[in-house]
């Protein structure tokens, strides 16, 4: 396998609704620097895979109307790289949509494909991680995901139970979507249950061929596109055509269907950046075990919190206790982050009493 044989899909579509007020449908999390770092997760996201993947060919996978922010937030891109969906499909279209153009630039391609929104501290390990995946799909018809070994049972992710063999790779033998707390506890209990991290490889021979198996009318409607794609006429076909394809994720469409799913437990730990409380978990606490980002902030009886503001903003706080306290712009949110799940139906309350600018 030669390094230009490795290429990576970055998933860079989703409006991240439960991190209101700070992402908006205009504005997604992907494109915040949400841990104060001075990168925005697409941008550590790409840096990561730029380890293993050449810049040229790292594809952003993105909703049309975000096509700018991508080009501004990495511009060693080119706007080839920016694949853009003309409608919200779940993930299969778009990945089978992606995965017909890197085949006809490149027969040969293994490929990664990963959402640009998760937070992964050990990017050595990450890469190593990688690279082992890239060569066992160069080498054999498989389909492969990077499990995270669970710390608690939790109910809010996807589970991918294995066989138990000696081997570094190994066989899927079921995916179970966000079980109930019981059933995820007896999945930590048997010991060989992994989170689903929704980060795939494969080669791009493997991938269409499990779209030929199990997605036949959607492999049609996008083979019909072949001799435009990587073209000048290539857009207008997608416009034309990707509206018509099923909305059904990759989960449900393939991996959940095939015989030659394979999974490696990861090597580093990792957050997928969901909710408030998961980027609570995160930062680094003062002493009160508040968590801080931008603000300069003055607590008294005050412990728990996840506080956001715009650069060196002066936040007092007093008397509350794990709550979300983010301020952007016109919007001042204050919530318990036991609740946090529940900003979605308070963003949706927000839009028809307040108008849509303002998610």
């Amino acid at each position: 396998m030669r390094q230009t044989d490795k290429y990576a899909i970055i998933m860079a579509g989703g409006v991240g609704s439960r991190f209101w007020p700070m992402s908006t449908s205009e504005f997604p999390k992907q494109f915040h620097d949400m841990l104060g770092t001075g990168d925005t997760l697409i941008q550590h996201t790409f840096k990561r895979l730029n380890h293993s993947v050449p810049t040229e060919n790292i594809y952003i996978l993105t909703n049309e109307r975000y096509d700018q922010l991508v080009l501004e937030q990495l511009p060693e891109i080119s706007k080839e790289q920016v694949i853009t969906e003309p409608a919200m499909r779940n993930t299969a279209p778009c990945i089978l949509y992606a995965s017909l153009k890197i085949q006809k630039q490149n027969p040969n391609a293994v490929m990664v494909v990963a959402p640009s929104d998760h937070w992964i501290e050990d990017e050595a390990a990450f890469t190593d991680n990688l690279e082992q995946c890239f060569t066992a799909c160069a080498e054999s018809d498989i389909l492969m995901t990077l499990g995270i070994t669970p710390t608690f049972a939790n109910t809010g992710y996807g589970y991918i139970q294995y066989d138990k063999s000696e081997e570094v790779v190994k066989k899927v033998m079921q995916f179970t979507e966000k079980p109930d707390y019981a059933t995820a506890k007896s999945f930590l209990k048997q010991g060989n249950y992994l989170w689903n991290a929704g980060i795939f490889i494969w080669s791009v021979s493997s991938i269409t061929a499990a779209f030929e198996e199990y997605q036949k009318d959607m492999t049609h409607l996008f083979k019909k596109g072949n001799l435009v794609y990587n073209t000048e006429g290539e857009a207008d076909f997608i416009t034309q055509h990707y509206p018509k394809a099923d909305n059904i994720s990759i989960d449900y469409a393939i991996l959940e269907k095939a015989t030659n799913v394979y999974v490696k437990p990861a090597g580093f730990d990792w957050n997928d950046l969901g909710t408030w409380g998961s980027l609570y978990d995160k930062l680094d606490k003062t002493e009160e075990s508040n968590a801080v980002v931008n603000a300069r902030v003055l607590c008294e009886d005050a412990c728990g919190n996840m506080i956001r503001t715009k650069a060196n903003k002066i936040v007092v706080v007093d008397g509350l206790q794990d709550y979300i306290i983010v301020d952007k712009d016109e919007v001042l949110l204050i919530y318990p982050k036991k609740k946090e799940q529940d900003i979605k139906q308070v963003l949706k309350k927000v839009t028809e009493e307040y108008g849509a600018e303002f998610g």
